[in-house]
């Protein structure tokens, strides 16, 4: 960002050439989400270090400007007005990945793709996250949300984790120090997860082929991923499926503008191609609202939407 007058500390910090980050004022978040759909927010700041991370929350703190970091955007519903602060994502220093021979883990930094360890496991014929392969998000968003399969979930994978908060700085904990529950975790939402170690062992290449394989054919045969979406819309109530009562509700390829509940799964809901996120959160409203007409039932979202009053 080229120099200017910095009216406010903020501005101050994000105009300092030593500032160990990369500043896009007014970036439009359609940029930035899965969805493809987003208004611009007021800075996007890439941070490539703790200390820059440290920094600049630590301003926006003081000036009360709201801040989020964000991972890949594959959960996410940004507002068409877009958002009136700072969204974080995780730059270099987040995005390394060792494996650790003497313990058999992997020290990952949250902003690395999920995908791309499940694919260093592979090559090094490690098993434990096979359940992962074709997650689009990063480390730190699937931690966050606990994410995985009705029968695995990363947090049983979780050796340690390091987190940064304005209150704590760094901490660091081990994974069974996490509550972990389904699509959910015992993170605080101003707490910033910046590092874990992943367990996993060694076994034959072709069993975690197998597995690798079988996991995508599933995705590719009942999930829409040809589609801008959020991945999967609604966590599954208590002895159901979301994308099920959505469907028994009649509501398969109903459609607000160019958003539609998808063909292919019911607890997904695409952009056809002009869609905005009014049109994406009128028809979540509408399939709660109908959802809990038919069946008494409140569908809870697993998108995060940001921007919206």
């Amino acid at each position: 960002m080229t120099a200017r007058h910095a009216s406010s500390a903020l501005e101050a910090l994000l105009v300092d050439d030593k500032f160990d980050g990369d500043v896009y004022p007014a970036e439009p978040m359609a940029r930035h989400t899965m969805y493809r759909i987003g208004g611009p927010a007021r800075f996007y700041v890439q941070v490539a270090s703790v200390g820059a991370l440290a920094r600049l929350i630590d301003v926006c703190d003081l000036m009360d400007v709201p801040w989020v970091v964000v991972g890949r955007g594959s959960n996410l519903l940004v507002a068409d007005e877009g958002f009136p602060g700072v969204v974080v994502t995780l730059g270099r220093d987040f995005r390394t990945c060792r494996f650790d021979e003497e313990v058999g883990r992997f020290c990952v930094g949250a902003g690395v793709p999920l995908s791309s360890v499940v694919q260093e496991a592979f090559r090094r014929s490690l098993a434990g996250l096979e359940f992962c392969v074709g997650t689009p998000g990063t480390v730190g968003g699937a931690l966050r949300m606990n994410a995985g399969s009705r029968d695995e979930w990363i947090g049983e994978r979780v050796a340690s984790v390091t987190t940064f908060s304005p209150s704590k700085g760094l901490a660091r904990r081990a994974g069974d120090e996490i509550a972990w529950a389904y699509r959910s975790s015992s993170f605080l939402p101003d707490e910033v997860v910046v590092e874990c170690e992943l367990s996993v062992e060694p076994a034959d290449p072709f069993f975690i082929r197998g597995k690798m394989e079988a996991s995508l054919a599933r995705r590719k045969k009942t999930q829409p991923l040809t589609d801008p979406s959020c991945g999967s819309v609604f966590r599954n109530p208590t002895g159901d499926s979301a994308g099920s009562l959505v469907e028994r509700a009649g509501l398969r390829g109903t459609r607000c503008g160019g958003a539609q509940v998808s063909e292919v799964h019911a607890n997904f809901i695409v952009n056809t191609g002009d869609a905005t996120a009014r049109d994406v959160k009128d028809l979540i409203e509408l399939v709660q609202a109908k959802v809990n007409e038919t069946y008494g039932i409140e569908l809870q979202p697993e998108v995060r939407f940001l921007g919206f009053a």
